[in-house]
């Protein structure tokens, strides 16, 4: 009887717990597959951040032009 409980124990850790294992994290990876809506809005909100910077960016660097036009040499 002890070595029947022992064969099925091998057989199910050698034969399901994989496949079970395997399943398990394709479905996991499936389900997290997109960008979760917090995740969409925060990439929003950081791609405006971004181009809000690169109109400062721009900004700046016009004045500069207009009132030291060497300033690029310099660095």
């Amino acid at each position: 009887m002890m070595s029947v409980v022992f064969v099925l124990a091998v057989l199910f850790m050698v034969l399901v717990a994989p496949v079970w294992i395997v399943f398990h994290y394709i479905t996991k990876w499936r389900s997290q597959r997109g960008l979760s809506a917090q995740d969409e809005r925060m990439l929003a909100e950081l791609w405006e951040i971004a181009n809000r910077l690169e109109t400062r960016i721009h900004t700046l660097e016009r004045v500069l032009d207009a009132e030291a036009p060497n300033w690029r040499n310099k660095i």
